[in-house]
């Protein structure tokens, strides 16, 4: 008996676990929807008794539009597209073949290659041809009104019953596709680990269609490579990597102290705070450069501010407030460094002012500290 469990319990899907609540989410939606289509549906054909007010298949449309409203299968186009093309099949084929098998097994493939070709899998309509089929007289004698309705009324409706509820609870629907980037230089982070382009090579050689964005499916597996570099950088956190004794200005402080700060410190970057240590922005070296008045007087352009921030500041006018850069990115104390990673690379940003929770600033983290970290991490399990 020992063994024969196991040997079952291979025929159990693994599925990704899903929250307690998503589940009751997924179910009140289920709920929902299909009870304002079959409402809504009344009220509009309340004297019509021929054909149903909700056919079968709207059922297991609800199970993708509020189980998975991410997967491609779900998405507006695939039940809109998908149940009018299967209906129109599974009609045309009741009407052409006599022999009601051999016409719903013909509408059922004809469905499937039809929507597989115009980019609208979705599996309930392979139900919607098959109704078209052998759902009884009042259905043969709608002929292809029944396109309209049930099927595309049933669709309509309940299409935006999963618009409203999805978005109210959080879920993003209808889940569009990711635009493809400008062909460029690819991203810091993207340069190593695997790229869109190898997802697609491995996906065209896999040739089986999967119930979930290509876009979603590379997040998860760069998610995935995140939690990986995590657990082997030992957990160190922003907090046990960045510099506490720094120097911090305030947007009312002069440029020239601020400037002599950056000098005397031999640092880069200077956090901005307010009276209560709130971060409000940060001023680096580019911000002085670029957007600082170094006044007229006695010259101009990018050579002469790079020589009047080495050698003389008195013609450098303002306030920090004026020039700062913000909103600016901050990071928590307990942030792990595999995390700062992408934060940094995907920002452009050399710089970090990391903060508690309520905050305030406790410090600032760098490129340096965390190449210093990870160097450090590499160091002490190379040497187990």
């Amino acid at each position: 008996m020992a063994s024969v469990v196991p040997f079952f319990k291979r025929f159990i899907p693994s599925l990704a676990p899903v929250s307690a609540s998503e589940r009751v989410r997924a179910s009140v939606g289920a709920i929902v929807g299909i009870l304002i289509t079959g409402l809504v549906a009344g009220f509009a054909l309340r004297n019509s008794h021929d054909l149903p007010l909700l056919i079968a298949p709207m059922g297991a449309s609800a199970v993708l539009l509020f189980a998975v409203p991410a997967s491609p299968l779900a998405q507006p186009w695939s039940i809109m597209g998908g149940n009018t093309i299967s209906a129109l099949i599974g009609v045309t084929c009741a009407l052409v073949i006599t022999d009601p098998v051999i016409a719903a097994a013909v509408a059922g493939g004809l469905a499937i290659a039809a929507m597989m070709a115009l980019r609208c899998l979705h599996p309930p309509s392979g139900a919607v041809a098959l109704t078209a089929v052998l759902g009884g007289p009042a259905i043969h004698a709608a002929g292809y009104g029944f396109v309209l309705w049930p099927v595309g009324l049933n669709s309509l409706l309940l299409l935006i019953a999963a618009l409203v509820f999805n978005n109210l609870t959080g879920r993003r629907y209808p889940h569009l596709a990711t635009p493809p980037a400008p062909k460029a230089d690819p991203a810091p982070v993207s340069r190593l680990g695997f790229t869109s382009a190898d997802l697609n090579a491995v996906l065209a050689d896999y040739d089986q269609v999967l119930p979930v964005g290509t876009d979603d499916l590379e997040d998860i597996l760069h998610q995935a490579e995140i939690r990986a570099f995590e657990r082997r950088s030992g957990g160190v956190t922003a907090g046990q990597v960045m510099s506490r004794k720094l120097a911090q200005v305030t947007p009312d402080t002069h440029l020239r102290e601020a400037l002599a700060l950056l000098r005397s410190h031999h640092i880069k970057a200077l956090p901005v705070v307010d009276r209560e240590r709130h971060v409000v922005g940060i001023l680096t070296q580019t911000d002085l450069l670029d957007k600082a008045d170094w006044g007229t007087s006695t010259g101009s352009g990018l050579g002469y501010r790079l020589r009047a921030i080495t050698n003389s500041d008195k013609s450098l006018r303002g306030i920090v407030g004026d020039i700062m850069t913000t909103p600016v990115q901050s990071v928590p104390l307990d942030l792990p460094i595999a995390q700062l990673v992408p934060i940094m690379t995907a920002g452009g940003h050399h710089h970090l002012p990391v903060v508690d929770r309520n905050g305030i600033l406790e410090g600032i983290v760098t490129q340096s500290d965390v190449i210093a970290a990870l160097f450090s991490v590499g160091t002490d399990r190379a040497s187990e």
